[in-house]
């Protein structure tokens, strides 16, 4: 007498909708029609799409369309890939680092981390506006508090040459440590480097290594001279 039941139950869950995808996970035909009649989060991901080559052949100028499409009503994420579009240039579409300055500007203003330590780095080397490294580490300190770890690794190099800042050892490798605390391949090297020369810690060569070791394993490449010459150095001792 259970059957009926036990059958009832296996329709019920035959019967239940499917998980909706999510708008990432949709296809990109299907992204397309969405960012034709305007769906905002559709025309950042068609953006994306054209500028990583994901699922459609890679068109940087059809990305920055569509970016600036998403931006205009209010994407801020667009309006940040824009500007790098923008300032980098590519097939079909002018660099212009005025207009790129000015999107990093708006999004900055907005909150957007990213844009904040764009819009650092461009203060640094004078892109679409004067070198001024004094708002440079104004803006990656911002970013830096919302624990972006590009921007702690940028305001820690200002910090060790004495850019823009008074020279603080002690500020850099805290900073450093924030970003390789996040697994950041360039946080680990820069933290080993610390450790290396005994800058704001005391020198641990064997540290120092391992950090090196760590940024290469994720992905660092830069590191592995780094690794090369403290193991060098290691077996002139020996």
């Amino acid at each position: 007498m259970r059957h009926p039941a036990i059958a009832l139950a296996a329709f019920l869950l035959l019967a239940a909708p499917a998980a909706a995808q999510s708008l990432e996970e949709l296809p990109f035909d299907k992204q397309l029609t969405l960012a034709k009649v305007g769906d905002v989060d559709a025309q950042y991901q068609v953006g994306l799409a054209y500028e990583t080559g994901k699922s459609v052949a890679m068109d940087e100028a059809e990305a920055a369309r569509w970016f600036r499409q998403a931006a205009l009503q209010g994407n801020v994420e667009a309006q940040y890939h824009l500007a790098r579009l923008v300032s980098r240039g590519t097939k079909g579409l002018k660099q212009d680092y005025p207009t790129a300055l000015k999107l990093y500007q708006d999004a900055a203003a907005k909150g957007f981390a990213p844009a904040m330590d764009a819009l650092g780095q461009a203060y640094q080397q004078g892109r679409g506006t004067e070198v001024d490294l004094t708002k440079a580490a104004e803006w990656y300190q911002k970013a830096a508090d919302q624990k972006l770890a590009d921007a702690q690794n940028n305001l820690g190099m200002l910090y060790l040459e004495g850019k823009g800042v008074a020279r603080d050892l002690n500020k850099a490798f805290m900073l450093f440590q924030a970003a390789a605390e996040q697994r950041d391949p360039w946080g680990l090297n820069n933290l080993g480097g610390m450790y290396e020369m005994g800058w704001g810690a005391t020198m641990d060569k064997t540290k120092a290594l391992d950090l090196y070791q760590q940024a290469l394993a994720a992905g660092n490449d830069k590191a592995q001279a780094n690794i090369e010459r403290l193991q060098g150095k290691s077996a002139a001792a020996e």
